[in-house]
């Protein structure tokens, strides 16, 4: 049977591990030629090795599929740039970029340092920009010579960053700022031929077992809802020909579950067509905090 994704080029970022390895072998199950980048890094972003991304090239060559490995940094702009052009110099052009890549350093924001802070929104936002940016550059280009792409991004938020999580500020915001990012990018490159959306996994990783480490255990038998192989089908298809009608949306996967987040939204409103006084914001706030919905409840509060 024909993969969903035959004969497509595929770039997955942060692919060596976790979510980002199960995401590049089932591209590859569907037909899928992979640039598996991986930095090779601990849990914390420190440290670095080609190990993890090899092992996946050597898997998808295995089962006889196209594969190559790439280590470099995502959060680097000029290695980010570099990694677009190998995937289009070993395939011949690019369709598919999936932004997985990040780690974790969680802290309470009364304890948080720059040391704690700076890294996750450069790896997390920033590593997802850089990629992007370079990818929509090559598409643009495409375009204007008359080969309209059709590609896809599959971004990588979360429900921290929808939601929030307590300990989480720093990969709250870079998660948030990933859900923004979507929307604006889904706008701007849809002349290119391009969609552009965003997953918020809910899986069992390194990062999701450092931190919710029981409801995180696999199960002794039955169907393992956190395994992270549940989420890359859901990958595979956002990347595929038949989502061209998907852009611009954040959508919710976990084991068998599937739900398209709603996001920020204009709420109740009230206009009193002159300049407030401040002692009578306060009634009318709580008249429209009264007709709007509650927000979701923060993890972990």
């Amino acid at each position: 049977m024909e993969g969903i994704c035959e004969n497509r080029v595929a770039i997955v970022t942060g692919a060596g591990r976790g979510l980002g390895r199960e995401h590049a072998l089932e591209l590859a199950r569907q037909g899928a030629k992979v640039l598996v980048n991986d930095l090779g890094t601990e849990l914390d972003g420190r440290g670095n090795s080609t190990g993890p991304a090899q092992e996946v090239v050597d898997i998808i060559r295995g089962f006889g599929g196209e594969a190559e490995a790439n280590g470099s940094d995502v959060a680097d702009f000029e290695q980010a740039e570099a990694m677009v052009k190998q995937a289009i110099s070993a395939f011949g052009r690019l369709d598919i970029l999936v932004n997985n890549a990040g780690f974790v350093r969680d802290r309470m924001i009364v304890s948080a340092t720059e040391q704690d802070w700076d890294p996750i929104i450069r790896v997390h936002l920033k590593g997802h920009f850089a990629p992007l940016r370079h990818a929509a550059s090559y598409w643009r280009e495409e375009s204007k010579a008359g080969r309209t792409p059709v590609a896809r991004v599959i971004n990588t938020s979360s429900g921290a960053g929808l939601q929030g999580s307590v300990g989480q500020a720093a990969y709250s915001a870079a998660k948030g700022g990933i859900a923004s990012l979507t929307l604006v990018a889904a706008h701007e490159l849809s002349r290119y031929g391009v969609t552009v959306n965003a997953l918020a996994p809910s899986a069992r990783t390194r990062m999701t077992s450092a931190v919710f480490a029981d409801e995180m255990a696999p199960p002794d038998e039955g169907f393992d809802a956190m395994d992270p192989a549940n989420v890359s089908p859901v990958v595979a298809w956002l990347a595929s020909l038949h989502s061209g009608g998907v852009t611009g949306r954040v959508i919710e996967v976990g084991g068998g579950h599937l739900r398209v987040e709603n996001g920020w939204q204009h709420g109740p409103s009230i206009d009193i067509q002159r300049r407030w006084v401040a002692q009578e914001v306060g009634e009318a706030l709580e008249k429209l905090l009264s007709e709007a919905p509650m927000p979701e409840k923060v993890y972990g509060a």
